[in-house]
């Protein structure tokens, strides 16, 4: 009869192993969870409950577009297309801090100098533009959500957002995104502020700019373009002209068309 004691003794030792080890794994999976789980950041006006929101501004051109290989123009043509930011307060965001790098790298041909000591950084308004959308009392996104939901949900107003819908909403968003830069582009050619652009001013500069290199990264800057997108045949080129002479594949100019196909099938 002596051997019930040590059968009880290692039964015991047995349940307390158990026990040890659903601890661990137990301590094992806090750490898990904790090293995963967002983080709050505290800002000046309220409190994030969000993983900490990150701004994407549109970079310009790069350096390499201007040098006419196929390398820089395979470059440029990815770059410039992005995805439209969904929300249009967070798209002119983006558009400030974008422009705000555009007037720097551009500065010596919208000014004629090198850029001001008293321009902020560009990193600078990053963080200040960043800070608000983090900051929930001042960009709370469930409100914005509510307030965006009826622009969203007009074909029809039936309290439901339709795929459709979703995709007309942005195309609109991208359209505006595409506008904006092609009116900021039209900055450096319209110097006399007339808001139109001939072929002459607009070869000029580019050729004083970029050589022979090739600015908007494909061929689509020699004169029979120009005037392909030259839609009331003035000469000249206004806003919506000069969009689609720098998007030419967005366009519903039926010239703009025809040229795309006939060098479609050459």
């Amino acid at each position: 009869m002596a051997p019930a004691p040590a059968a009880a003794s290692a039964g015991r030792k047995s349940h307390v192993t158990v026990l040890l080890l659903y601890v661990v794994c137990g301590l094992i999976l806090l750490l898990l969870l904790a090293s995963y789980s967002p983080r709050l950041q505290p800002h000046a006006h309220g409190r994030s409950l969000h993983r900490r929101l990150k701004l994407h501004p549109k970079s310009s051109l790069p350096s390499d577009a201007s040098s006419g290989g196929n390398g820089g123009q395979q470059k440029t043509q990815h770059q410039n297309h992005h995805a439209a930011s969904f929300d249009p307060t967070i798209a002119e965001l983006e558009r400030r801090l974008d422009d705000k790098e555009w007037e720097r790298e551009h500065y010596s041909l919208l000014h004629g100098g090198e850029p001001d000591d008293h321009m902020k950084e560009w990193e600078e308004f990053l963080k200040e533009e960043e800070d608000f959308i983090n900051d929930d009392d001042r960009f709370n996104i469930a409100d914005r959500i509510r307030a965006l939901f009826p622009k969203i949900d007009v074909a029809p107003q039936d309290g439901f957002v339709s795929l459709d819908e979703l995709t007309a909403w942005n195309l609109q968003q991208a359209r505006a995104d595409q506008h904006h830069r092609s009116a900021r582009e039209m900055e450096l050619y319209n110097k006399n502020g007339d808001e139109i652009v001939s072929f002459e001013a607009f070869n000029a500069l580019r050729q004083e700019s970029h050589g022979e290199g090739n600015m908007l990264g494909f061929e689509w800057w020699k004169e029979d373009h120009f005037n392909a997108s030259d839609a009331n045949a003035d000469g000249f080129l206004d806003k919506t002209e000069f969009n689609d002479f720098l998007n030419p594949s967005d366009s519903d100019n039926p010239k703009i068309i025809n040229l795309l196909c006939k060098q479609e099938i050459r």
